[in-house]
């Protein structure tokens, strides 16, 4: 009973402040997605991924360690779900990136912040980085049918990871002043990417979402078991496991969608995807939470 009440007390926020969002797009209010985003990809986020490094107390031994496995992980996954596509004679332009890549942004990072305090967001922010680098390069050249690497080299997510990794490793701190201002610019991303996630779906069609909900299961149980099995393969601390598994396990971004509307796939199946892996995941992550706590 009270790991029950845990794990509610874990997912409950994250949940609530997506409602807030979905709510708030049925009841007819205006919100701008595409502002919004574009706000916390080139600002707070960044900030918050800089401050959350530079201020961590984990040995760099254990975030390299973190960054071995994750890397490691999405290219098993990468592979695996190519098999899975290929098998189920699906499109890879459609299927194949939504597979890989979770909502490590929108709800990986507040989850891994609820449930496990500022250490499990450091790790949590390490996975989300270099998941994605994968996507700015892999992923767009998946669905487009061929994109630049060098994307990837403009987002600002990516070198603000690079800034704190640095600061890290050699102990440096940025005077405090300066150091305020861009963790009170950081503290707007988690609730600002949930709402944003709530209004996405509320935006979105369901369509398809039989085939979409048996695609949903199969990828949380395959990053699940990717997850598991690496994490230990790596040694990881316990924390850090747990971080992996559940960043892995998360359902399929919204960013998914909105590459696959703008490059031409199937963004309806895409769409239907999102919505299925997400309402999935009100039941699968406190069930995953309840096995790595």
């Amino acid at each position: 009973m009270n790991l029950a009440l845990t794990v509610l007390e874990i997912v409950a926020p994250v949940f609530l402040l997506a409602a807030v969002g979905y709510v708030w797009v049925r009841a007819g209010f205006e919100y701008r997605v595409e502002f919004v985003t574009r706000l916390a990809m080139t600002l707070s986020v960044p900030c918050l991924i800089f401050t959350a490094l530079m201020r961590t107390k984990i040995e760099p031994e254990a975030l390299t360690a973190l960054s071995l496995a994750a890397v490691a992980a999405y290219l098993v996954l990468t592979v695996a779900a190519f098999g899975l596509v290929k098998l189920a004679r699906l499109d890879v332009r459609t299927w194949l990136a939504p597979l890989i890549f979770g909502n490590t942004g929108n709800l990986g990072l507040p989850l891994a912040l609820f449930a496990f305090g500022e250490t499990g967001l450091s790790y949590a922010v390490v996975v989300f980085a270099v998941m994605a680098l994968w996507s700015f390069t892999f992923g767009i050249w998946i669905v487009a049918g061929g994109g630049s690497v060098t994307r990837a080299l403009k987002e600002p997510l990516l070198w603000a990871t690079v800034a704190g990794g640095v600061f890290l490793w050699q102990g440096w701190e940025t005077p405090r002043f300066l150091t305020n201002t861009l963790a009170l610019a950081g503290q707007m991303a988690i609730p600002m990417m949930l709402i944003t996630l709530g209004v996405a779906v509320a935006r979105m069609s369901a369509g398809r979402i039989g085939r979409a909900l048996a695609v949903s299961l199969v990828k949380v149980v395959l990053c699940v078991a990717v997850g598991w099995v690496l994490g230990r393969a790596f040694g990881l601390d316990d924390v850090a496991f747990a971080v992996l598994v559940v960043q892995l396990a998360t359902p399929v971004a919204v960013t998914s969608y909105l590459l696959a509307e703008k490059y031409g796939a199937d963004a309806e199946a895409v769409a239907g995807l999102t919505v299925a892996s997400t309402l999935l995941s009100v039941l699968a992550l406190p069930v995953i939470l309840a096995l790595v706590l």
